[in-house]
């Protein structure tokens, strides 16, 4: 490994929308792994921060806890950086915040979208001959569909 590769320093935010992990139990998890890292808890997870390796290695640990409900983005600052600090530039709401907001209020949905395409991808697995639907059939899904 040369010294570049060791000195890679890289931020993610680790993003939780379940109802079974909260950002807390994200954090502890990280704390009981032992790996460098810096982590921040936030209002919608957690920021963390170190060597490239060790930080993916945290965030795959992490996303098994509820794979469809925890979400990860590359973050372009540490934890405190003056560029993004709100201590060091007078208050107010940190540059990219309202979108990550809007992201965030996105992703119950996408979620169950990912446990509804999982569940599927098993039914599909277990019927491997083609049949015939029933009109009824269809028409039941169809209303169905329609009154989500």
């Amino acid at each position: 490994m040369t010294e570049t590769e060791k000195e890679e320093i890289t931020t993610k935010y680790i993003v939780i929308s379940s109802d079974k992990v909260l950002p807390s139990d994200a954090a502890m998890k990280i704390y009981e792994s032992e790996f460098p890292v810096t982590v921040k808890e936030t209002c919608f997870g957690l920021i963390v921060s170190g060597a490239k390796n060790d930080v993916q290695a945290v965030v795959e640990e992490i996303r098994q806890l509820d794979k469809n409900h925890i979400f990860v983005k590359d973050r372009g600052f540490p934890p405190g950086d003056e560029r993004r600090c709100r201590a060091s530039r007078g208050g107010g709401p940190r540059p990219g915040f309202h979108f990550l907001r809007e992201e965030v209020k996105m992703l119950p949905a996408i979620g169950a979208a990912l446990d509804e395409l999982e569940i599927k991808e098993h039914v599909k697995e277990k019927c491997k001959t083609k049949c015939k639907l029933k009109t009824s059939d269809l028409d039941k899904i169809i209303k169905e569909e329609l009154a989500r």
